[in-house]
């Protein structure tokens, strides 16, 4: 068995319009909800042997406030990844239990790959409405080796949102 978990970046300063996407970083809300699911994570007591990322600004921003560890191996292909690329970067992997930190749709739709219907579950039911910023999932697959990852081979296990921990970081009316 293999353990993936899947970050999505906290919540980006869409204020900063002189910036490109790759560039923008977090508003106060994204920062407080990253420092939030980063103590969320750490407290999983999961030991993650790898922690691959997007190099985006605000998926860096979001790792260094949520201080996870292992140093983050930034990766340009997962910079607004789909779901087959995700899937190519996984397969490359070694060890047991990695973290994937990055974007939407690419990582919530990961989720509704890897599921089988037979395996969803009430954390399935709320992942797949949405996987906002910030959250994160936890999945446990049915492999012995990355290169063998393929859909409908896991099970969510985790699913937080920063909601979750703080309603405070709840959708913005």
């Amino acid at each position: 068995m293999k353990r993936l978990g899947l970050l999505r970046h906290a919540k980006s300063d869409w204020g900063q319009s002189d910036k490109r996407d790759f560039d923008r970083g977090l508003n106060a809300r994204g920062r407080r909800g990253a420092a939030l699911m980063g103590a969320h994570i750490r407290q999983q007591a999961i030991v993650w042997q790898r922690l691959i990322a997007s190099p985006a600004r605000r998926v860096q921003l979001t790792l260094e406030s949520a201080a996870i560890g292992p140093p983050p191996e930034w990766d340009e292909r997962l910079y607004l990844a789909s779901t087959d690329m995700i899937y190519d970067v996984l397969r490359e992997c070694e060890g047991e239990a990695v973290l994937i930190a990055g974007h939407n749709p690419g990582l919530g739709d990961m989720i509704l790959d890897l599921v089988a219907p037979s395996k969803e579950n009430a954390l399935f039911d709320e992942a797949k409405v949405k996987f906002p910023t910030a959250a994160f999932a936890v999945l446990e697959l049915a492999i012995d080796d990355w290169a063998d990852l393929r859909p409908e081979c896991g099970t969510l296990v985790h699913f937080k949102r920063p909601r979750d921990l703080d309603a405070e970081l709840g959708p913005e009316d």
